[in-house]
């Protein structure tokens, strides 16, 4: 777990780290996924609005469809998790985040987010 985590309803995480903005899939979503056979993730250069979807992962039991928590311009995919996308299921945090956005309205976008624990708590 990353300190300054926060999560969203649809279980992506975002956290801040030199600047810009980690985002990622909780590890209680990756539970209930199963098996992580393959992860679509967008292209560098793209600009997703919060709430958009920005990629896909599919596991053994189900596709599910990844959400923006907060509006941002992709800067980087792990691309570690094209190739290996079961990496998700040995550690979803330190890493593995899917996407590194740069966020000009972040503040104004997590309204709505809640810190790690808290969602833990919800989703237990």
């Amino acid at each position: 777990m990353i300190d300054n985590m926060l999560c969203s309803k649809s279980h992506e995480y975002v956290y801040e780290k030199d600047g810009n903005y980690c985002i990622g899939l909780t590890d209680f979503a990756i539970e209930q996924l199963g098996d992580i056979v393959f992860v679509e993730l967008p292209e560098v250069g793209s600009y997703y609005s919060k709430g958009e979807i920005f990629g896909t992962v599919e596991s053994v039991k189900a596709a599910s469809e990844l959400y923006m928590p907060v509006s941002g311009k992709i800067i980087e995919t792990n691309e570690k998790l094209i190739e290996k996308p079961e990496l998700l299921n040995e550690e979803p945090f330190d890493g593995m985040w899917l996407i590194k956005i740069s966020s000009d309205s972040f503040n104004e976008d997590i309204g709505d987010l809640t810190d790690y624990n808290k969602y833990k708590e919800e989703v237990e």
